[in-house]
Parts: C-alpha cells; structure tokens; sequence
C-alpha cells in the first residue's frame, strides 16, 4: 500500500491515466480529506514531536505541544511503555443565530515509547510555553501502571 497515490496528485504530477469521466468526483475527495497546505500524510505532520534523553541516571522527555492545556494531556507507564495522549475538543460559543457554516474540531494523538528500569514513584513532569518536560529517574524493573500529574 506505500506505492498508491491519490489520482489528482498522480494526475497533477505529469503522469497520464486513461480518461473515465470521474476526474472531477476524485480530486473533490482527495482535496475534500487534504489539508490543502502538504499533500500526503505524515507521523512528523500528524502527531507532536518527541525528544528523549538517556542519561545516566534519568530519562529526560520533552514533547512539544504547543496550544495544549495541562487537562488535555494524559502521561502514563504500563509495563516500561511510557505514553503521551493528547485529547482536544474545539468548541465555539457565539451568539449570533444566522450560521450559515460552523465547525467544530476534535482531535486525539499519542506517542508511545519503551523505557526500561524507570522509577515509577520518581516521574515528574512540566508544561511550560508549549513544552512538555518529564523526567524518569532509572531505577529497578518498572512493575505496575501508574498516571503521572503535571505540574
């Protein structure tokens, strides 16, 4: 499935397909699930960035989450799987009455990554300017679940 591309862009790029008389219905749906500014999907595009650290004595993990509220993001370790989620819910509260078109936007991401021998008890984590700081401090085998609060 990595080799597929949709038709307008395999229209657009130069490359000729026989004619069906449903080029039009193609690229409304290719345009219609695009954000129009990149074309295609990308982790680096649809996810937040993640940067972890192995220090001697610490996993340092920073997220860049910029716009997110400290509510909206879940940090957790299960069984040395460390996890970020990020759960948004855009609403807008106008008054006026006479729409004529209103959205709204939700979203949710996650990044999971192994950390072994992490001190469950020890985690701490920061959101400050749009930046997620956790630091694990290395210890034993990681045995149970736990949520970590941001501070």
């Amino acid at each position: 499935m990595s080799g597929l591309v949709p038709f307008n862009r395999l229209v657009n790029s130069g490359l000729s397909r026989p004619r069906t008389g449903f080029e039009d219905f193609y690229n409304m749906l290719d345009d219609f699930f695009s954000d129009g500014l990149t074309q295609g999907r990308s982790l680096m595009r649809d996810t937040f960035k993640i940067d972890i650290e192995d220090n001697e004595d610490a996993y340092l993990i920073e997220a860049e989450l910029p716009g997110v509220k400290k509510e909206e993001i879940d940090i957790g370790v299960d069984n040395e799987i460390f996890s970020i989620s990020v759960n948004r819910s855009e609403e807008v509260n106008k008054e006026a009455k006479n729409y004529v078109h209103r959205e709204r936007r939700t979203s949710s991401m996650s990044r999971r990554v192994r950390l072994t021998g992490v001190d469950l008890d020890g985690i701490k984590a920061n959101l400050e300017n749009g930046v997620l700081s956790v630091a694990a401090p290395k210890a034993g085998k990681a045995s149970s679940a736990r949520k970590i609060e941001i501070v």
